[in-house]
């Protein structure tokens, strides 16, 4: 079969999002995998990155005429691309009448029916999709699909879900060899050499926070450390990559991963310097430690609210004084850290956005990162604001982070963009964050990615 793959574009035309001012560019794994596993099954496929190659949705057409006789097109998507992605499908209807378009991601895995609603759109894959993709591809009845969504006589018809991949070890490698490797890069602050790429270690995560979603039902499965391994030495040894940024909720959820991993890094000398996402109540001095030794030079932090009670109210499952400590322990050892923060929490006030950006400033991690909350489908959170008419967007792109997507009883939506203007210059444009930037420089890298986030912060 001939299968097209294509990541949607991902604009956001708001112009105070800072964050996509110093944005990355990275693929989406989850097509890479999917086209791996139906490259090992001898289909002919193909990935389209609408973002990487500078497509626009009105440029799809034209690109789309250099592919002949399509038997799938699949496409991915999150809740604020999810509109960029339904152009781009009818599109790809039009100009190959005769292909099936299938769904997948976040966003149509929450509401299947609603994507599914588009006459457009044959099958929706809900959760992972390699195993899904590949019966299709194989010409399986639809009916005896586990995982799939389609429509038959004018109803849509919903499969019993798909197990989860319980061996991760067990999927080839992403199909690296079908994207433009050239052209991706990590966000500013984020890594120290290029070219860079992005690894998933684990997939799903163990928290319970009510803005996030349970994409695997709260079920966290992890590679082997030799596995992940042998993905980068492939990375080195084809595309010259020298630093990874993990992209797990949870790096180091299973720590005992993260210590063998760091122990063959360190043993077989792989030269590699590398970045994650992680909690607080997931590393220890030791763990930090060996990260360190083996070229860890970033972690991420998700804290969220210097408020007690806001934490509580979004389940978070952290303290205030666990983020002081890591966050100090992390600089003792030499490994630089970044918070992220969200103003518009249930239980935001003036007062605790002005007590969070005052915590942020007092912690003072090398990186701070603040948000808009924004409310996804298939969230508790979500449900809870919808529950109490507090939604205002419809349009899904406005889920994008820096947006106001509900209102709040206790905080205006201007007070909110007010402080999301003014936290960032609050933090970054202090004399001791600037001088210990500037000091921080050693190479022409270093100094443009200083230079283009100066920019955005003084800009936005």
């Amino acid at each position: 079969m001939k299968v097209l793959l294509i990541d949607p574009p991902w604009v956001v035309e708001n112009k105070e999002n800072l964050w996509r001012k110093v944005g990355s560019c990275l693929p989406s794994l989850g097509l890479a995998y999917i086209a791996s596993v139906l490259e090992k099954a001898g289909h002919d496929v193909k990935i389209m990155d609408c973002t990487a190659e500078k497509i626009a949705v009105e440029d799809v057409s034209k690109k789309i005429k250099e592919y002949k006789d399509l038997d799938f097109i699949g496409l991915t998507a999150t809740t604020s691309i999810i509109n960029n992605a339904l152009k781009i499908a009818n599109i790809c209807k039009k100009q190959f009448p005769n292909s099936k378009v299938v769904m997948g991601g976040v966003h149509p895995s929450v509401l299947p029916d609603e994507v599914l609603s588009y006459p457009f759109i044959d099958f929706v894959v809900v959760g992972e999709g390699e195993i899904t993709m590949k019966k299709l591809a194989e010409g399986k009845n639809p009916e005896h699909i586990l995982g799939l969504y389609y429509k038959k006589n004018g109803k849509i018809i919903h499969n019993q879900l798909r197990p989860l991949i319980k061996n991760l070890d067990e999927i080839p490698p992403p199909a690296y060899n079908l994207l433009p490797m050239d052209k991706y890069y990590p966000s500013v602050g984020n890594y120290k050499r290029l070219p860079a790429m992005s690894i998933f270690a684990t997939r799903g995560c163990p928290g319970r926070c009510t803005f996030c979603h349970m994409a695997f039902g709260g079920v966290v499965r992890q590679r082997s450390a030799r596995n992940i391994i042998e993905e980068i030495k492939l990375l080195q040894k084809k595309y010259g990559v020298k630093e990874i940024s993990f992209y797990d909720d949870t790096f180091t959820l299973f720590k005992k991963v993260v210590r063998e991993f760091c122990d063959i890094v360190a043993k077989e000398k792989i030269d590699i310097t590398w970045s994650c996402f992680t909690r607080v109540d997931f590393v220890d001095e030791d763990l930090l430690k060996c990260m360190k030794k083996a070229g860890c030079h970033l972690i991420l932090f998700g804290v969220e609210s210097a408020d007690e009670q806001i934490l509580k109210n979004i389940k978070k499952n952290i303290s205030l004084e666990q983020v002081k400590k890591i966050v100090r322990l992390a600089r003792k050892i030499g490994i630089e850290t970044r918070a992220s923060f969200m103003f518009g929490n249930p239980g935001e006030t003036e007062k605790t956005i002005k007590k969070t950006i005052k915590f942020a400033i007092e912690l003072d991690p090398d990186e701070v990162q603040f948000n808009i909350t924004t409310v996804y489908p298939g969230t508790e959170m979500y449900e809870w604001a919808k529950k109490n008419n507090y939604l205002t967007a419809k349009d899904w792109s406005n889920y994008n982070v820096s947006d106001c997507v509900m209102e709040l009883p206790t905080v205006s939506n201007d007070i909110l963009k007010k402080y999301y203007k003014l936290a960032h210059k609050k933090f970054y444009l202090r004399p001791k964050v600037i001088l210990r930037r500037l000091s921080r420089i050693h190479t022409i890298t270093q100094l443009m990615q200083e230079i283009k986030g100066a920019l955005a912060v003084t800009n936005s």
